[in-house]
């Protein structure tokens, strides 16, 4: 992000609520956990900026996600499971496999593009950083919030709400990837 000026109210949000994020995974999230939490509240909020205003996801910002997820789940111990990386590995590849597929069976029935390759990508990222329970929780969240939102500005606008409408997901699901580790860290 480019500053010519002083800084817009919005930009100065959008810097408090990553550093509220931040601290907040340094606290929250047990020694390494926390850090790879804080950094990821960073990523999420870079793909969430950049997708709001080009509707894309950059490919480095989803990659970096996963090279985290994966060196999350090499060093941090799980009790649970002995193999974490395969098991994100697992997660990730299944994830992936099943939003292109109902991306691709969305076009060809409908016509139109569904969600994008970026929000296949972001997806599978997130599920090598979240187990299933809080990786669903993420999503619907994600979901209902882009909805919610949607419907609303339609609404203040006195505009009916469009079946062809085009939502920049990634803006909607990149942060809630992070509340979905927080929740899994928090609770357990």
């Amino acid at each position: 992000m480019r500053l010519e000026g002083p800084a817009t109210s919005g930009q100065v949000m959008v810097v408090l609520a990553l550093c509220g994020a931040m601290l907040t995974s340094l606290l929250v999230g047990p020694g390494l956990d926390g850090l790879l939490g804080a950094l990821l509240s960073a990523i999420v909020t870079a793909i969430a900026l950049v997708d709001a205003r080009r509707y894309v996801i950059p490919n480095e910002l989803t990659a970096a996600i996963l090279v985290l997820a994966l060196l999350r789940a090499s060093m941090i111990p799980s009790d649970a499971e002995s193999h974490a990386v395969a098991a994100a590995l697992l997660r990730s590849v299944l994830t992936t496999a099943l939003f292109f597929l109902l991306s691709i069976s969305y076009r060809y029935f409908r016509g139109r593009e569904g969600f994008g390759l970026g929000d296949v990508k972001l997806l599978g990222a997130a599920a090598a950083w979240l187990d299933w329970q809080p990786f669903l929780i993420a999503l619907e969240g994600a979901t209902l919030v882009a909805l919610a939102t949607y419907l609303v500005r339609q609404w203040t606008h006195n505009q009916p709400a469009k079946a062809t409408a085009i939502l920049p997901f990634g803006t909607f699901l990149a942060p809630f990837i992070w509340i979905g580790w927080l929740i899994d860290v928090w609770l357990n």
